[in-house]
C-alpha cells in the first residue's frame, strides 16, 4: 500500500499544469491545434476556462492563468504590460453548403445574392469585410451577425447562408465536403494570440508551445 501511495504521489509531482484562458468566442479547431504538442502527454495536465477576454486578463493578471488565447491583441500601457505572441494568421474565405455555392456563380455574386452569415462589428475582421462590400458596392444580405465562430460553423452547416470565416474553423466540413470554400478574401485574414504577462519564473510550458507554433 505504501509503494503504491509513493508511486502516485511521484506521478502527481511529475506532471506539469498549464493553465490556459480561451476567448469563449475562439474557434474550437484552432485551440486544438496550437495545444496539440501538449495534448496526450503523460507529464501534462491542461486546465482551459474560456470567457470574456477582460475577464481572461484579469486572471491572468491575478496568476491564476498562465496564457491567453485571443484573436484581438489587447493594448500595452505602464500597468498591464502585456506581451502578445502572434502564433498564427489564418485567410478569410466565403464558405457553405454545396447547395449555397451552387455552380458558375462569380464571387461577387455570391456575395450580392446569397444570404450572408457575418462575424459581428467588434470582430477582428469585419472592417475588412465592410470595407469590401463598400468598394463593390454590394449591399449584403445579412442572415445572421454572431461573436461565436461554432455558432457560425453551426449556421453555415444547416445551409442558413454562406458565412464568412477562416477555414479552420469548419476544417472537418471542408475536409467531408459538407461545405465548399468558395474563395479567400483578398489582403484579408484573420490574427490569434497567445497574450501572456512578462514574469521572473514563466510556466517552461509555453516555450515549447511558442516553439513549436513559430
Amino acid at each position: 500500500m505504501r509503494l503504491v501511495n509513493t508511486l502516485r504521489e511521484r506521478t502527481s509531482a511529475q506532471r506539469r499544469v498549464l493553465r490556459v484562458g480561451s476567448q469563449a468566442t475562439l474557434s474550437r479547431n484552432f485551440q486544438i491545434g496550437y495545444l496539440q504538442p501538449l495534448l496526450g502527454r503523460d507529464d501534462v495536465e491542461i486546465v482551459i476556462r474560456s470567457g470574456a477576454l477582460g475577464d481572461l486578463l484579469q486572471s491572468l493578471e491575478a496568476h491564476r492563468l498562465d496564457v491567453v488565447l485571443a484573436n484581438i491583441s489587447p493594448p500595452r500601457d505602464a500597468a498591464t504590460p502585456w506581451v502578445s505572441h502572434t502564433i498564427a494568421e489564418q485567410p478569410v474565405s466565403l464558405i457553405g453548403t454545396p447547395e449555397r455555392v451552387g455552380s458558375g456563380s462569380t464571387f461577387e455574386e455570391l456575395l450580392s445574392r446569397q444570404p450572408l452569415v457575418l462575424p459581428t462589428i467588434d470582430s477582428s475582421i469585419r472592417f475588412g469585410i465592410d470595407a469590401l462590400f463598400d468598394r463593390l458596392h454590394i449591399r449584403p444580405r445579412i442572415a445572421a451577425e454572431v461573436d461565436d465562430m461554432a455558432m457560425i460553423r453551426l449556421l453555415a452547416r444547416e445551409g442558413t447562408g454562406l458565412a464568412i470565416v477562416p477555414p479552420i474553423v469548419v476544417k472537418d466540413e471542408l475536409e467531408s465536403g459538407k461545405l465548399l470554400e468558395v474563395d479567400q478574401f483578398p489582403q484579408m485574414s484573420e490574427t490569434f494570440y497567445a497574450v501572456t504577462l512578462r514574469r521572473r519564473f514563466p510556466n517552461p510550458l509555453l516555450r515549447e508551445l511558442t516553439r513549436d507554433s513559430s
